[in-house]
C-alpha cells in the first residue's frame, strides 16, 4: 500500500502516527514538510481530498499565525496557502495520504480510519503510555 505521511519529526502526534502506519507493516514515503513543503497545487488537492478547509488545517500555537494577522477572517483561502508556503511550520501535521483517503491526523489513532482493516500487528501504545490498538491489533475504545 502506496501511502505518505508530511511528517514533522519533531512533534510527538507525528511520530506516533508513523508508527501506527509501521504497526500495519507498512514502510510509508516521509516528507518532511518543513524541508519540503508540498506545492500549493497540491496542498489544495490534499485538504480537498480530505474535506478540509485550509483554515482549519493552519497550526496557531508556536507559529506566526497570528503576527501575520491570519486571525482575520478577511484573510482569503489565496493568501492563507501563500502564507504556509513561506511559513511551512503554519500546516498542521500529519498530514496522511493513503489510498482510501486522506486525513489529518490530530489525534494520531486517526490514521487507522484510512488504513486497512485488521492491518495493525498487533499492540501499539503512544510514547505518553496510552493504549491505541489491543494485542489483538484491534482498535482500543477511547472515553
Amino acid at each position: 500500500m502506496d501511502i505518505i505521511i508530511y511528517h514533522n519529526p519533531d512533534c510527538g502526534t507525528s511520530r506516533n502516527t508513523l508508527a501506527l502506519i509501521r504497526n500495519a507493516g507498512i514502510e510509508p514515503h516521509v516528507v518532511e514538510y518543513l524541508k519540503t513543503p508540498p506545492a500549493t497545487a497540491l496542498l489544495r488537492s490534499l485538504l480537498a481530498r480530505a474535506s478540509l478547509p485550509v483554515r482549519d488545517a493552519m497550526r496557531q500555537k508556536g507559529t506566526p499565525y497570528a503576527d501575520l494577522g491570519l486571525e482575520n477572517p478577511a484573510v482569503s483561502d489565496d493568501q492563507l496557502f501563500d502564507a504556509i508556503q513561506a511559513h511551512p511550520i503554519l500546516l498542521n501535521r500529519p498530514l496522511v495520504v493513503t489510498p482510501l483517503g486522506v486525513k489529518l491526523c490530530r489525534p494520531s489513532e486517526l490514521v487507522l480510519d484510512i488504513l486497512p482493516e485488521g492491518s495493525q500487528r498487533g499492540e501499539f501504545n503512544k510514547e505518553d503510555g496510552e493504549r491505541v490498538v489491543d494485542e489483538h491489533g484491534r482498535r482500543v475504545a477511547t472515553a
